[in-house]
């Protein structure tokens, strides 16, 4: 049985992030490249749209503290909707917000550059859960790995 390369695993929020996740800023528009000659032409830019689902595509900026490699912590999640998909809590500090997401799907990658290179994922969701939609995040043994990598 082959996977094909790009395949989407449904994965679940709690087991991909253990201690939450962490939302930085705003949800904006996942935009197409605009060259400079687009813009003077005065091109409207143009939403990406996800080609496996024909859903538009927005981003948000997220931080893991699960993570214990700084430069790994921070990263876009994209989102695929219809419509800007609007964050269920409230702000912790001005522009940092605990967020849960819902369909969440993971796409693994290898990143890093020449002989740096490690295994990482992308992360698709389609919106965020209610708050408190889980009923507490569950409580893992120190022993076990969570679903990013290392």
């Amino acid at each position: 049985m082959a996977i094909s390369r790009g395949h989407r695993f449904p994965i679940e929020f709690d087991e991909a992030f253990p201690q939450g996740l962490v939302m930085v800023g705003e949800v904006s528009p996942d935009n197409e490249y605009q060259s400079r000659e687009d813009r003077a032409a005065g091109r409207p830019t143009r939403q990406r749209v996800d080609e496996t689902t024909g859903k538009r595509q927005w981003k948000v900026t997220v931080t893991d503290p699960s993570e214990p490699n700084a430069k790994r912590a921070s990263y876009e999640i994209t989102f695929l909707a219809d419509v800007q998909p609007v964050p269920t809590t409230t702000e912790v500090l001005p522009g940092m917000r605990p967020i849960e997401l819902d369909g969440l799907t993971a796409e693994p990658r290898v990143a890093g550059n020449g002989e740096f290179k490690y295994q990482s994922f992308v992360f698709r969701a389609t919106g965020f859960k209610a708050a408190g939609a889980s009923g507490g995040r569950s409580a893992k043994p120190s022993g076990e790995q969570s679903a990013k990598a290392a």
